[in-house]
């Protein structure tokens, strides 16, 4: 049954210019009674009447969440599983682990360990839930499987519910409504504050909100916590570029993900790392996020008293089991009656770490306090409640308000709020600062470049066209391919294992698709790979005294432009197969040398074996050395190269010297299309690459 308001509300059409209006004002909840639009409709499993909340504001934060929106998050039945590794494991075929890797089709799953075990819960709105225990007892576990980002290996039981105000929701529901704070700061080091803000507004906000929102809601989150005076500030990496303090960071993570205003909010360890006063600092961002009705999570590990007295709530895990939850008063309450009081004077927190934690040489009489524990609270009167209120589905009986999911407007079908141009362009716009801002990039690697060039042309300065000219041209020409190969491989190799962890995790927020994070960094490079043929090519050639004429310097310029990026197509095949850096660099060189091998220099073309003829068709050494060869002799006639010398070998004409080394003048064109071929099949290979290495993280 369907209520229809369209009688209420007037034409559709106008209704929703309305709504898209107020929905993407910049104004707070002050005048929401008026515009508050509420519609009846049926779910999908369960014949229940719900409220759905249509305006979906971005503005400030700073009044209090209308009752109607905010979420009580609840959890029933938390069983994680871990994957044990087996001897067999290692032995398993190749192609079954290519199968398993292209396809969907689940792996076998081995238990090791119970990580989880029967944990039930809730977090309410307006409340500050802190999960802790000792290391190792479960917390970002938990964590993970209430934010469906649970790794690779990890196993969640199919009978585990998690609900919002008792409406079960999945991964996809959970992610567009919550924000989930890791334990981790990944940010591109050389963006400021301010560039990192407005690239991920541009992303994470719907995209029907016009970008003057956009911009205004960047300055409200930097206003609101704290990061006007470092706005224009780049964020470093810790260690190797100055930047950003760590509570700097800390808040900037906080920003990232409440630009949408997210009325759910999960936080892995957000004081590590931090001083006392940075700690205090963060928790009082969040204590004011849940004041004003956000309902947060946080997992901490050991915090102070003056921390431990802004929590409202605290779950206690130990061993994988729930050991107690519920207001720090009725832990107090709840450890005396167990006869273990926390002592006088003396920090809660730190008392029942200790209390819950496994000490050495002590392990089974740890384990029997934990067991005890943990089993006198699940039959207590609070366990009880907690259960009752994780129990109910649908809204209503144990709610303060009757709750319905609204939809998430401005999100697309597959998730992504964004669309495909949208994230092309900012990719864009963020690899391209990256480039500018990025020394090693551009001013080096162009002195590089003109040092190489003109220590290569000083060597073979002013060649004649004899038989000692013939031998030194064709050695500096292919000179030319193995510099421009192995300078933009390795300039390349470490361009997305560097950035891997940052993509991964945007990935799996939603943020943008493969294929646009590959297009946008690949073409935000390109101009510098045109750039540094460029500056080689015209230094060498007049140096060394090639082929004379400007339509035969922009053929070899074209070439050399290439294989440029030939090699550099390479190179991203290279990183994005690549787990890590070291990884990387240790596997193009070798990759390389076969390629150069038969590129007709070190092995005449006719004299390939049979069983590597198929590799050879992949070299651009092959395709641009005959290209290059062909520019410079085809014109050289019988009579322009002098032989000085008796009894010597010496070619009378560029046609002798193409035949010696195999090579024919009608094969040029077809090394042009063969060397386009390469960039492209090298490029997909390495989308392709990228595509599988964030689908099994999924």
């Amino acid at each position: 049954m369907t209520i229809n308001t369209d009688d209420q509300y007037g034409d559709a059409e106008s209704k929703n210019t309305i709504s898209s209006t107020r929905r993407y004002s910049s104004s707070s909840y002050q005048d929401q009674s008026m515009d508050d639009a509420l519609s009846t409709t049926l779910t999908n499993d369960k014949a229940t009447l719900i409220q759905v909340w249509k305006p979906k504001s971005y503005g400030s934060v700073k009044g209090q969440i209308p009752q109607h929106e905010r979420l009580t998050y609840t959890w029933k039945e938390i069983d994680v599983f871990g994957e044990a590794p087996t001897d067999g494991k290692s032995r398993e075929p190749l192609c079954s682990r290519i199968r398993s890797c292209c396809t969907r089709q689940r792996k076998d799953f081995n238990p090791r360990k119970h990580l989880l075990k029967n944990v039930t819960g809730v977090a309410r709105s307006g409340e500050l839930l802190a999960v802790m225990g000792s290391s190792g007892a479960g917390k970002t576990t938990l964590l993970n499987a209430l934010a469906f980002r649970s790794p690779p290996g990890v196993k969640i039981s199919p009978n585990a519910v998690r609900a919002l105000n008792g409406v079960p929701v999945n991964a996809e529901q959970l992610r567009a409504r919550c924000a989930y704070v890791q334990q981790d700061d990944l940010f591109i080091p050389s963006l400021t504050t301010r560039e990192h803000l407005l690239f991920q507004a541009m992303l994470r906000m719907g995209r029907d909100v016009p970008a003057s929102v956009k911009h205004h809601r960047v300055q409200e989150v930097l206003q609101e916590l704290s990061l006007v005076k470092c706005a224009d500030t780049i964020i470093g990496a810790p260690g190797r570029i100055k930047g950003l303090s760590g509570g700097e960071r800390k808040r900037l993570a906080f920003a990232s993900e409440t630009l949408t205003d997210p009325h759910l909010l999960l936080c892995d360890e957000p004081t590590s790392g931090l001083d006392s006063f940075m700690a205090h600092s963060v928790l009082q961002v969040l204590k004011g996020m849940a004041m004003k009705g956000k309902t947060i999570i946080l997992t901490i590990h050991q915090p102070s008293s003056e921390l431990y007295c802004l929590f409202d709530k605290i779950l206690l895990v130990a061993e994988g089991r729930v050991a107690f939850l519920g207001s720090p008063y009725q832990s107090a309450e709840f450890f005396s009656q167990l006869g273990i009081p926390c002592p006088p004077n003396y920090n809660p927190a730190d008392f029942y770490v200790q209390m819950l934690a496994i000490a050495p040489a002590k392990e089974a009489e740890c384990r029997d306090m934990i067991k005890k524990i943990c089993d006198s609270f699940a039959v207590s009167p609070i366990a009880r409640e907690v259960l009752e209120t994780a129990s109910v589905a649908g809204g209503g009986k144990g709610m303060d308000e009757p709750y319905l999911l609204q939809p998430m407007e401005g999100v697309g079908s597959t998730g992504y709020r964004s669309s495909w141009w949208t994230q092309f362009y900012c990719i864009l716009w963020r690899s391209w600062l990256s480039v500018l801002k990025d020394p090693m990039l551009v001013k080096v690697r162009l002195l590089q470049t003109a040092m190489v060039a003109t220590l290569i042309g000083s060597i073979y300065f002013g060649q004649v066209l004899d038989q000692d000219g013939v031998m030194n041209i064709n050695g500096s020409l292919f000179l030319f391919l193995t510099n421009m190969t192995f300078q933009n491989v390795f300039a390349v190799i470490n361009v997305f294992s560097a950035e891997l962890p940052v993509f991964l995790r945007e990935k799996r927020s939603r943020l943008y698709r493969v294929d646009t994070y590959f297009l946008g960094k690949t073409i935000a490079e390109l101009p510098l790979f045109i750039a540094v043929p460029f500056v080689f090519t015209s230094i060498t050639y007049p140096m060394i005294g090639l082929k004379a004429g400007a339509m035969h310097y922009l053929t070899t310029l074209f070439i050399v432009t290439l294989v440029a990026n030939v090699s550099t197509s390479f190179g991203y095949l290279i990183s994005c197969a690549s787990s890590s850096i070291s990884m990387a660099l240790s596997v193009g060189p070798p990759v390389v040398i076969p390629f150069l091998i038969f590129g007709g220099f070190f092995l005449n073309s006719a004299s390939v074996p049979a069983y590597f003829k198929y590799l050879s068709y992949l070299s651009w050494f092959r395709y641009a050395n005959e290209a290059l060869l062909i520019n410079q002799w085809s014109t050289i006639v019988d009579g322009d190269i002098a032989c000085t010398r008796a009894n010597v070998t010496c070619p009378r004409s560029g046609e002798i010297i193409l035949e010696t080394f195999n090579f024919r003048v009608e094969d040029f064109a077809l090394d042009i299309v063969c060397l386009f071929a390469l960039i492209v099949l090298f490029r997909l290979g390495a989308l392709l690459c990228l595509w599988l290495r964030s689908r099994s993280k999924e």
